[in-house]
This record gives C-alpha cells, sequence and structure tokens, in this order.
C-alpha cells in the first residue's frame, strides 16, 4: 500500500528536487506540482473515501465478532498411574483460577483493540478532511510553506493505517505464569503452550425466511461468512409487553445445534422478540452484539 516507505521514498525526492531547484533554478510551480501530486496520490489509493468505508466496515464486523481463548496444542498426552499414554484436552490441565485470569487478559486486550481501532478510524477521517483542505485552498506560496507540516500529517496518517491493519488481526496472549500444574503431568513432559485471540462471525438472522403463525414461528439464521457448521446456538424468545398495561413479559431460551428453529406454543396477535447468539463456551472472553428480530404472531382474522 501507498504508506511509509512510500513517504521516505517521496522525502528523499524532495531533498534532490530542493538541490536541483538551488542548482539549476528549478521553479517553485513545478516543486508545488509534485508535492501536490504526491498528496493526492495518497488521498486516492490508501486514505481514499472507498478504503476508508472499508475499514470501517471490518471494524463494525470485528465489534459485533465472538472473541475467544485459542490454546495450542489442542491435547497433550499424559500417563496415568499405570504408566498407560491416554490424550487429554488440554483444558483438563489448565488451572481454572489462571484460565479465568487469561480470560480477564484477554477480554481487556480485545476491549482496547476495539477502542483504538474506533479512535485510528476517526482520525484518519480527520486526516482525510485536513488533507483534502490543503490541496484544495491551499495556494502554491501557503502549500510550500506548509509542506513540513503536511509531510509529518502524511507520515502520521501512514502510521496510523499499518496500525489499523494490524489491529483487525486479534493477536497473541502470554501468560506470565504456568497454566498447568506439574503435579497433574506425572512426569509427562508438556510442550509449550501459546495463548491468541481467535473470533467467529456473528450470527444474523435471515429476514426473509423467519416469519410467524397464529401460534408458532419459524427462525432462521446464518453467519457473516457462511460457516458450514455453527455448533451450539441459543435462541432466546421473549414477549414484547405493553408496559402502558403493565404486562409481565416472560421469555425462554432453546439450545439449537442447526440454523432453524421452530417456536411453537405462542400467543396469537402478539409480537416477540427472537436473539440468537452462539453458545457460551470456556474459551469465550468477549461477546457485545446479538442480532435480534421482532416477528408478530396472527391472529383468527388474518387466516
Amino acid at each position: 500500500s501507498f504508506g511509509i516507505m512510500a513517504l521516505n521514498e517521496f522525502a528523499t525526492r524532495m531533498e534532490s528536487s530542493v538541490h536541483r531547484e538551488e542548482q539549476q533554478g528549478t521553479s517553485s510551480w513545478e516543486l508545488y506540482l509534485e508535492k501536490r501530486s504526491f498528496v493526492l496520490q495518497f488521498l486516492h489509493s490508501s486514505l481514499s473515501l472507498q478504503h476508508l468505508q472499508h475499514l470501517y466496515s471490518n471494524a463494525e464486523l470485528l465489534k459485533r465478532c465472538y472473541f475467544y481463548l485459542d490454546i495450542e496444542p489442542k491435547q497433550v498426552n499424559v500417563r496415568d498411574q499405570n504408566h498407560v499414554t491416554h490424550p487429554i484436552d488440554i483444558l483438563q490441565l489448565i488451572d481454572p483460577v489462571h484460565l479465568q485470569r487469561m480470560k480477564k487478559v484477554g477480554k481487556n486486550q480485545t476491549e482496547i483493540q476495539l477502542s483504538l481501532l474506533t479512535e485510528l478510524l476517526e482520525q484518519l477521517a480527520r486526516g482525510w478532511e485536513e488533507l483534502s483542505c490543503y490541496v484544495e485552498t491551499y495556494d502554491m506560496t501557503t502549500f510550500l510553506c506548509q509542506w513540513d507540516l503536511i509531510a509529518q500529517k502524511l507520515s502520521k496518517l501512514s502510521q496510523f493505517m499499518e496500525t489499523l491493519i494490524s489491529l483487525q488481526v486479534p493477536g497473541q496472549l502470554y501468560a506470565k505464569h504456568s497454566l498447568v500444574s506439574h503435579a497433574d503431568l506425572r512426569g509427562t513432559s508438556l510442550p509449550a503452550i501459546t495463548l491468541s485471540l481467535q473470533t467467529k462471525m456473528p450470527l444474523i438472522f435471515d429476514r426473509e425466511a423467519s416469519f410467524a403463525h397464529k401460534n408458532w414461528a419459524k427462525l432462521k439464521w446464518f453467519s457473516e461468512n457462511q460457516e458450514s457448521q455453527l455448533g451450539p446456538c441459543e435462541l432466546y424468545t421473549k414477549l414484547v409487553t405493553d408496559r402502558s398495561l403493565r404486562e409481565l413479559g416472560h421469555g425462554r431460551i432453546q439450545t439449537v445445534t442447526s440454523n432453524t428453529c421452530v417456536v411453537q406454543d405462542l400467543q396469537p396477535g402478539r409480537s416477540y422478540e427472537f436473539t440468537i447468539r452462539r453458545a457460551a463456551t470456556d474459551t469465550l472472553v468477549f461477546v457485545k452484539w446479538h442480532d435480534s428480530i421482532i416477528l408478530k404472531t396472527k391472529t383468527n382474522a388474518d387466516e
């Protein structure tokens, strides 16, 4: 991409241009055009509105993702008291207290990462406005006089861009202490355990395929990346109440292993809010968003 290396290369070119100007009398106008062209190139590539919108969409999707603790290896071979080796899930060996501590670290890291993404996107949007203002409103003299400031702005925005792109991929986590009690290993040597954050896409209702009848509703959902196996999901059904009538709302949760579910025993002519989410696991560290849909059941008059 059009980044720091391009800026450094351009700075070198600018130094030689200034040197040529002094030696050959190159006009300030040519220098202005070259520098202005460079800023426009940056605005139309890395900092283009299309690219910023793409980065914004990726960041918004990441905010809706599920973040998990990814532990490698998944299994280890451990000898039992009879010295027979068996494969055991790594989670069975990890101290629950240490696991909770690392999940908290992962949650904090995720929240910081998402907050930084938002801040960097705002900085890039402001940078686009400022650079656009420079090339559209500054005359030649003002532009050249302000070039050092403009060059600093370009460099900073390129660094912001590189940081933002790196933040879109969850990083590794580092444990200060051993996660596994060696008393449980019975002399078995344990491979190095690595921890990182892993994401799964949010679940989204298929609004065309979800509908309600008189006393039942059919819900269908999918993941953003069209996973073939979604794993266990939880469908939460809640009656939308009329507060003026002081109704008591009631809800229920169904665990579903497919991407569809028929919800029975609904009241006719009532609105229900359905929320879909992935079932919680021992390694889930952060999730903030769940998709919801409101459907109204039919009445006798509708049939």
